[in-house]
């Protein structure tokens, strides 16, 4: 019989750590999701065509895509604590150039920095949940973990805007550094070690405990699986606050309430599918998450002049699809690699999630067109439609992971 995790209470360590995971979540999200709403500003300012702030995305998802690659062989041979305290201090220099560079070559200069490091810390974070929770409490424990994402849109996003609105578009930048700061001097605190994997390693060499992790015909299957998830999940946010005001006539100062309002339902949402997921089957909660973000997609991107009201009730529509398809894939594909390989999984794992967002946001760039600062975006369809046909192929491969998943607890593997 399946346990239910819902009536099993975290101790005040576990919490703690779920809150310091999604704390470092929160900022390194913020730090990435900050260049959507700041689009139409930074085009604007350094006149930018929508290919060169296309660009400006990838540059972070590139770097950061090929920095989990290199760091994926040494990835489990290390205390993870040590490894988060490392790559979370050279993210907060990096956005700390960020917050400082006044051309489009230094911007993207900064944003290379910030991924390198910033890309690693995600998969580091899921390593560490995956040693410290086993998979019947990691829905939960991803469902709040995850409302990093919904926070960032709740507090980060409003008063990132604000700050912009005030000081210039660096000054949000300048926040999250502060933000990762005190998180980085909680973590160094507080934390304990995190290093039983380091009992069940082996004697190979960095690059063959790389080599090792992506022979497996398993673990690549979880690989696509996520970096189709994410292309699909990055195609729209590029630009999402340049339709929203060149398109459905969304001012500047609307975007702060629009982006609260998908932020707070993010919040509630987040959590209670975290607990659902515990209780059903994940991949058929996966299945039918993608079918209703399918439907909301293609309804949203056909938008043209629209009431403020009206676009926050299909944001939020749309955003019920986005993240209750987050938790269960998380969960399923966490629930894969065995503990000795995590923290070679979860890097590569993550590099191809950045390295897949960095491609879906060039590609973005080259579809859509804007003739001028002020004209509505062109093509912006044809984004949802890729985002459908990529995620009708994710849920297919997502149905294999979890299927890998289910003889792996009946073999109690996991």
């Amino acid at each position: 019989m399946k346990q239910d995790s819902t009536k099993i209470p975290f101790s005040s360590y576990q919490k703690f750590v779920i809150f310091i995971l999604a704390a470092t979540q929160f900022s390194v999200i913020l730090d990435f999701m900050v260049m959507s709403p700041l689009g139409d500003m930074l085009m604007k300012s350094l006149t930018l065509k929508p290919a060169q702030f296309g660009l400006a995305v990838s540059a972070y998802a590139f770097s950061a895509g090929i920095s989990g690659l290199l760091t994926a062989g040494f990835a489990d041979r290390f205390d993870r604590k040590k490894l988060l305290l490392f790559f979370y201090i050279g993210f907060i220099v990096g956005t700390v150039f960020c917050s400082v560079a006044t051309t489009y070559p230094l911007l993207i200069a900064a944003r290379v920095i910030t991924g390198l490091f910033g890309g690693v810390i995600g998969s580091i974070s899921m390593a560490i949940m995956t040693d410290l929770f086993d998979i019947h409490h990691r829905g939960r424990v991803m469902g709040f973990i995850q409302m990093g994402f919904g926070a960032s849109q709740v507090l980060g996003i409003p008063i990132s805007l604000h700050f912009a609105n005030l000081w210039g578009w660096q000054a949000p930048f300048v926040m999250v550094a502060v933000i990762a700061g005190v998180t980085w001097i909680m973590i160094l605190v507080k934390l304990q070690p995190v290093t039983k994997h380091l009992t069940l390693q082996s004697d190979r060499n960095p690059l063959g405990h790389l080599l090792h992790t992506v022979a497996k015909k398993d673990y690549r299957v979880a690989f696509t699986a996520t970096a189709l998830l994410s292309i699909g999940g990055f195609m729209m946010m590029p630009f999402g606050s340049a339709f929203s005001i060149n398109n459905l006539h969304i001012t500047q100062e609307q975007l702060v309430p629009l982006f609260m309002v998908s932020g707070v339902s993010s919040l509630i949402i987040m959590p209670l599918v975290g607990k659902l997921s515990d209780k059903v089957d994940k991949f058929k909660l996966f299945a039918i998450a993608s079918l209703w973000m399918m439907i909301m997609v293609v309804i949203y991107t056909h938008l043209s002049v629209t009431p403020l009201w009206l676009v926050m009730i299909l944001n939020v529509l749309m955003m019920m699809g986005i993240m209750s398809r987050m938790v269960p894939s998380t969960a399923l594909v966490t629930g894969v690699p065995d503990m000795q390989d995590r923290g070679a999984f979860m890097s590569v794992n993550s590099s191809l999630q950045q390295i897949a967002g960095g491609v879906a946001a060039a590609v973005a760039g080259l579809i859509v067109v804007q003739k001028d600062k002020s004209s509505p975006l062109e093509h912006y369809p044809t984004l949802g439609y890729v985002m459908v046909g990529i995620s009708v192929v994710g849920v297919f491969l997502l149905y294999r992971v979890s299927a890998m998943v289910k003889i792996k607890l009946q073999e109690k593997v996991v």
